[in-house]
């Protein structure tokens, strides 16, 4: 299943844990905002991230819109990060590194993100979980 861009809209809860291949764990907490922007539905994702016992505040932006192949995603500026499409799986390449997403909507509307980078520059699985407040 992919959501309708209007399922988006609103607030979410948003916790991610990030396992690195060294062993290292990072968490970040906060909340992600989409919202309707002419073409497209800005992303923003606000809260805490913890790692190595540092705690700081981080965001990160997205661009979303509905193509025929599915949910085009892009980075703030613009540049394509990946499509998802309705089998519910994705891929990012950043020479040398690949990202492997998958979507998982089973429980909508609590809904996740599963993250596989592997490459010589970044290794680490990530979880990222979204729930309405």
């Amino acid at each position: 299943m992919i959501p309708d861009l209007a399922d988006l809209i609103g607030t979410w809860r948003t916790n991610r844990v990030i396992r690195h291949a060294d062993g290292s764990v990072a968490r970040f907490s906060g909340e992600t905002t989409w919202r309707r922007e002419d073409d497209h539905v800005r992303c923003m994702e606000t809260g805490r991230l913890t790692q190595s016992g540092r705690s700081f505040e981080a965001e990160r932006q997205t661009l979303w819109t509905e193509s025929e192949a599915g949910l085009d995603i892009r980075f703030a500026d613009g540049r394509p990060f990946h499509t998802l499409d309705g089998t519910g799986q994705a891929i990012h390449h950043c020479p040398p590194d690949i990202y492997r997403l998958r979507y998982d909507m089973s429980a909508w509307p609590k809904w996740s993100v599963h993250w596989r980078v592997t490459g010589p520059r970044k290794v680490y699985r990530a979880v990222t979980r979204y729930h309405r407040p």
